[in-house]
């Protein structure tokens, strides 16, 4: 993962997991349900952008190396990966 991206993820990473600390003491003091489920997709927005950002960082790299090297079993392996990887994130 380029250096760059790390940052980035574990900056969001870190947000995410101040704002489900935030979920649980929302569920502790008996917050209004519909505030605690619109911060609930709050945090799967910013999931998603995190994934988004390391596919993103997957293709700019692990598949860009299989691509420039050459090796067709290299390139179809990380394709058939990727493929595999949106079909399960896309449920």
């Amino acid at each position: 993962m380029a250096h760059k991206s790390k940052d980035s993820v574990l900056k969001r990473l870190t947000r995410i997991e101040g704002q489900v600390r935030g979920l649980g003491r929302m569920v502790e003091e008996d917050r209004y349900c519909i505030d605690v489920i619109t911060q609930i997709s709050a945090v799967r927005a910013a999931l998603r952008k995190v994934e988004e950002e390391l596919l993103h960082d997957h293709v700019g790299h692990c598949v860009q190396h299989a691509i420039d090297s050459g090796d067709k079993s290299e390139q179809r392996k990380k394709i058939a990966e990727l493929v595999e990887t949106l079909s399960r994130t896309s449920r």
